[in-house]
């Protein structure tokens, strides 16, 4: 076990929501359970009394009662969650009514917009009406490029309420991103806004609204929200389809109505990175993300009446969806759009003080760089409300848990998870029982049956391997879009191991139970038929002050792998051999020979997704001299020419 760096008092875990429901559970079944690996061990043993156990805790509302909890075949996918039942997600999230603040939208630009419970109801009602006018009904599907806002957040609950199924991209992605996607699931509305604000600088959307419209000629209504450009006219938008302004479209007021549908009934499409090929079309179901989210926010994150939730997304990443689920456990959300470091770095860091947040979400990225910058929170914000930090997106270094309790605060739930976009959820995450641990993920989460496994298919502990899911869980997606036969969902989750989930990930269980992700498989580098992490390689770089930022990739060399290692340094300073050489060194020193680069190449920026990931594939891809399918789904392509033909990878 690595070194403790917070434990959490007796006091504490006896006020958690995850303590008040091990206890129901103790009476309810006639069971002994006192400590997390007991309550999870249950949970995957009793998978039908666990998922039961989270409808009545959170007092899921069926309008139809189900026939059962689970009815599924003798290999996974062939599961049935609550066959029989209806319910419907957005009256989940809209069930309080009340004058408290539900959710409090913020720019990077300083403006501040809040809505009540019972304000965000009567706005949902007003669209849904609207929508109604416009002919969506069930299985529709809503689109949004949208920022991170409360009209999104308004439009989405407004789709979800009617049993129609919701898509969202956010308008930093390019025409082909955005048509890459909506192309493919034919939306009958989308929302969008006229222009974004992004590190000061307004970005007019106009003429990439029109590129796209020429392509979703199933579009029968066009909303537009301002925003950016509040000078924008329905006459700048050219399309067949209906086009309205945000404020014209609905009149606020009214109680919303709300379909049942059954459990499996879509609810979202999201998507994969789009970094291979087309991006697929995820799509998930009503039933299954709402027990997923109200077990993670309100058992795993300790959320409820009186909290507020932020994280920093875009509307294109799963954590947006994510985030907003925290409604239905009664938390407040906070929205926020723009660069996280405008107009400094301590921007998102004031919002902890400022709005009370009692969960704080962000990504390694972003607490490498508030480092980097030296900023050191404790010592400039009070912080008194904020509780958990919560970290995912890529592997969070062993530096940065130092940094988190050196310089944010000593009492806090570091709170590391990892699951993707293919669940909307997570595998692995944090608890309120446990201790947090230098560079580990506290464990499992509740009923997910999570192991690693060699490449035979044999579970092990302590070694590296591949993270899969052996059991059927509610968040499972429901299938890809346009894949009757769902062979696209095999390929993807159970080919590597038949009838096991597996999604890509390089994982490791360590024997006190704590996981850590290594990075993504398909990156693993194989110098000498070693399998190494690329993760494994970038917590030792972030040791060395004057690299900002690097990516590892294994390029094929004299019928071998050898691993090269980009970065990018600080300004002023030179890749010189001596940095080289402290780099191997401190590489060298904390892992093995293998892990150690051949070369070590400077660039000026390293590629990554909208949504912050390195692309390894696609820097392995140029490298090699192979073409890179959709760099579309990219935030900057053009630091990949960057890698092409490189003199130093040619000796």
């Amino acid at each position: 076990m690595s070194d403790i760096l917070w434990q959490p008092s007796a006091e504490r875990i006896a006020k958690t929501r995850m303590d008040a429901f091990r206890r129901s559970i103790s009476q309810r079944h006639h069971i002994h359970i006192d400590d997390y690996p007991a309550l999870h061990q249950w949970s995957i043993d009793h998978r039908e009394d666990f998922w039961q156990a989270i409808v009545d805790f959170f007092d899921v509302r069926f309008h139809d009662q189900p026939d059962a909890v689970l009815v599924e075949g003798a290999q996974m996918p062939s599961a049935q969650w609550f066959p029989g039942a209806t319910l419907n997600f957005a009256e989940h999230l809209l069930r309080r009514r009340d004058d408290a603040i539900a959710v409090i939208a913020i720019g990077e630009n300083g403006q501040r917009e809040h809505l009540t419970w019972a304000e965000l109801a009567e706005h949902v009602a007003g669209f849904q009406h609207s929508l109604i006018a416009a002919g969506v009904g069930l299985g529709d599907r809503v689109t949004a490029c949208m920022p991170n806002t409360w009209q999104t957040l308004v439009a989405m609950l407004g789709t979800t309420s009617l049993g129609a199924i919701w898509s969202c991209s956010s308008p930093d992605f390019g025409t082909q991103g955005v048509i890459d996607r909506f192309g493919q699931i034919e939306p009958k509305v989308l929302v969008t806004c006229a222009g974004y604000h992004y590190a000061g600088k307004d970005i007019d959307q106009t003429g990439k609204i029109n590129e796209i419209l020429e392509r979703l000629p199933s579009l029968q209504q066009l909303i537009v929200v301002p925003f950016a450009k509040p000078q924008a006219h329905i006459v700048d938008f050219h399309t067949p389809a209906n086009v309205t302004l945000w404020e014209d479209f609905y009149d606020v007021g009214g109680e919303p109505d709300f379909v049942p549908v059954p459990f499996a009934h879509p609810l979202y499409i999201l998507y994969s990175s789009g970094t291979t090929g087309v991006p697929k079309c995820i799509v998930h179901s009503t039933g299954g993300v709402l027990l997923q989210h109200v077990k993670e926010h309100g058992l795993h994150c300790d959320l409820g009446a009186g909290d507020r939730l932020f994280y920093y997304t875009t509307c294109g990443w799963m954590m947006w969806n994510w985030l907003v689920s925290a409604l239905a456990v009664g938390s407040a959300v906070v929205l926020y759009d723009g660069s996280p470091f405008h107009p400094d770095p301590q921007r998102l860091i004031d919002l902890i003080d400022d709005e009370c947040i009692s969960v704080f979400g962000t990504s390694p990225k972003y607490l490498a760089t508030l480092e980097s910058n030296g900023v050191k929170p404790r010592e400039s914000h009070d912080l008194s409300s904020l509780k958990t930090l919560l970290c995912t997106g890529s592997a969070l270094s062993p530096q940065s848990y130092d940094y988190v309790y050196r310089d944010f605060k000593t009492d806090l739930c570091l709170a590391s998870m990892s699951g993707g976009t293919d669940i909307v959820s997570c595998f692995v995450n944090s608890n309120p029982f446990q201790p947090v641990c230098r560079g580990e993920i506290q464990g499992k989460s509740l009923g997910m049956a999570v192991e690693v496994w060699n490449d035979d298919g044999k579970p092990v502990i302590g070694e590296k391997g591949e993270l899969v899911c052996t059991r059927h869980f509610p968040a499972m997606p429901i299938g890809f879009w346009n894949d009757p036969q769902q062979e696209k969902l095999h390929t993807s989750y159970f080919s590597q191991f038949p009838g096991v989930w597996a999604q890509g990930d390089y994982a490791e269980q360590l024997p006190h139970g704590a996981m850590m992700i290594h990075g993504r498989s398909d990156a693993v580098l194989n110098p000498g038929g070693v399998r190494i992490g690329t993760a494994e390689i970038y917590r030792q770089v972030e040791k060395v002050p004057q690299v900002l930022d690097s990516v590892a990739i294994g390029q094929q060399w004299q019928g071998d792998v050898r691993v090269v290692l980009f970065v990018r340094v600080r300004e002023g300073v030179e890749l010189d051999e001596a940095l080289q050489q402290q780099i191997r060194q401190v590489i060298r020193d904390n892992t093995t020979p293998r892990h150690v680069p051949a070369k070590i190449v400077a660039v000026t920026d390293i590629p990554r997704t909208i949504s912050g990931k390195v692309v390894e594939l696609a820097v392995r891809n140029v490298v090699h001299g192979q073409k890179v399918k959709n760099t579309d789904a990219l935030a900057n392509p053009e630091a990949l020419e960057q890698f092409r033909n490189r003199p130093e990878l040619q000796d």
